[in-house]
């Protein structure tokens, strides 16, 4: 039987799990120039071809490993700005132009990331050598219902992502960092929790209130792993009811997240209208105020902070999807391990 050790599983865990999607940055961060950003262990280099298509590849060119985001976009390749090498978006170098046929022109010797744009952003698919082809890339109703309206939220944090997906699976947090919202300064300050499965994970919730605070969350699996909540609004956040919110977490570095919350309300005709004025003009200064509190916070964590804990029954929710992830790591590491180095590499 494969053994994978603790120090393999924590290293997959910290620099993010393959074989899914993950929200990388707006997609209006991409345009003319190629764009190198930091994601779950690799560094990407991001370029739009003349059909706008985002195409990513690992920043990294094969003859001496030179930042091809130095380089010139052209088209579905992009050419090394250090000596013109050529690497197209399969990840293949159709040119050499110091060395017209050598042993390098023709291969694929780049890592290639799959991309879709959707809801706002870019996604890239990070998988394992087991794993190159992406499943779909299912998103919540709140990011595709024509029933819905959102707004994208990007920010980076500098704090490890994991901390920051135990923000969010921790729905009591609400009611003591956050009581001074506008919108979660109802409910009680005592609370049990239950766990209930769902076709695509699991929701966390409170047993005795709905629909006054920050009472629940949804772990949701569908290609990417997004987190869902719902905050009850008073009449005054406007038309449009509950007020969705969709989150993804990607790792940057093992101290620094970039973070997407789409901030989402069930409303059409006049009352989207109404909605979309009323956010930008009054409502989004106040969500980014309650980011705010959860940043300051997040980043002050020691890095070991999670091995000195004393959790108790507010935890469980945070405690299964840690679990959910140490599981998959182990059984990424393990797939790699027994297909052997012939056909892992």
């Amino acid at each position: 039987m494969t053994e994978i050790s603790k120090d393999a599983v924590e290293d997959l865990l910290q620099k993010g799990l393959r074989n899914t999607w993950y929200a990388i940055c707006p997609s209006k961060f991409v345009g003319e120039r190629p764009v190198s950003l930091r994601r779950c262990g690799y560094k990407m280099v991001f370029w739009r071809d003349l059909q706008g298509d985002v195409q990513a590849l690992e920043d990294h060119c094969p003859h001496r490993g030179a930042p091809l985001s130095m380089g010139i976009p052209m088209d579905d390749r992009i050419a090394c700005g250090y000596h013109g090498v050529q690497v197209d978006k399969n990840g293949v170098a159709v040119s050499v132009p110091g060395s017209p046929g050598c042993a390098l022109e023709g291969r694929k010797a780049t890592r290639v990331f799959p991309t879709k744009e959707a809801a706002g952003m870019i996604f890239a698919y990070v998988g394992d050598k087991l794993h190159p082809t992406p499943p779909d890339l299912v998103l919540p109703e709140q990011l595709t219902s024509p029933e819905f309206s959102y707004f994208p939220c990007y920010a980076e944090w500098n704090g490890e992502y994991r901390y920051i997906i135990d923000n969010v699976m921790d729905p009591m947090h609400g009611t003591f960092l956050h009581k001074q919202s506008h919108s979660m300064s109802f409910g009680e300050t005592v609370a049990e929790f239950q766990v209930r499965d769902t076709p695509t994970g699991f929701i966390f919730e409170k047993t005795g209130q709905k629909n006054v605070n920050f009472d629940w969350t949804e772990w949701g699996e569908t290609g990417a792993t997004w987190l869902r909540l719902e905050i009850p609004y008073p009449k005054t956040g406007g038309p449009g009811g509950n007020f969705h919110i969709v989150g993804m977490c990607t790792p940057i570095s093992p101290t620094k997240t970039a973070i997407v919350f789409w901030r989402c309300r069930k409303v059409s005709g006049w009352q989207r209208d109404t909605w979309r004025f009323l956010y930008k003009n009054r409502l989004e200064a106040r969500h980014w105020h309650v980011l705010e509190q959860d940043r300051l916070m997040i980043e002050e964590f020691e890095p070991d902070a999670n091995h000195r804990e004393m959790l108790y029954q507010h935890d469980i929710g945070l405690v299964k999807a840690r679990k959910l992830m140490r599981a998959k790591a182990e059984a990424q590491l393990k797939a790699l391990a027994e297909a052997g180095p012939g056909r892992a590499a």
